[in-house]
């Protein structure tokens, strides 16, 4: 049985690059043993703290070839419920985190993440660190 995809969270990305690795790099090791997905939103928030063009245009085509996630009706359901249920729990998470949770649930994908806001989202399996 192949082993569940990985869809990688913007507070990946972002540590590896505050840590001095090139996340790219660490993406390519991870993809020779997994299928590696990405989502709209998780694009978005890369994408915007990337200081130069040549690098986006590097993220870009990593991410082209990889898994996308489109946010359809069916995501934005299941994060409107994910939402309401967490708010009655007394649990309130960011928009964006749910949103990257839901993608994640859509494709049976583990969430790697250095983010702890995915561990309180029932049904997620977040990791820091793919083994």
């Amino acid at each position: 049985m192949a082993a569940n995809p990985v869809l990688i969270d913007s507070s990946y990305y972002i540590g590896l690059a505050r840590q001095g690795r090139q996340p790219l790099r660490a993406l390519s090791v991870i993809a020779a043993q997994r299928d590696v997905a990405v989502c709209g939103v998780v694009r978005c928030e890369v994408a915007r703290g990337i200081k130069r063009e040549a690098d986006l245009r590097n993220f870009r085509r990593a991410w082209d070839v990889m898994l996308h996630v489109p946010t359809d009706n069916r995501v934005w359901e299941g994060v409107e419920r994910t939402l309401w249920e967490l708010d009655r729990e007394g649990v309130r998470l960011p928009l964006p985190d749910v949103v990257i949770a839901e993608c994640a649930r859509r494709i049976h994908a583990v969430v790697l993440t250095f983010d702890r806001h995915f561990q309180a989202i029932p049904g997620i399996r977040a990791v820091a660190e793919i083994v």
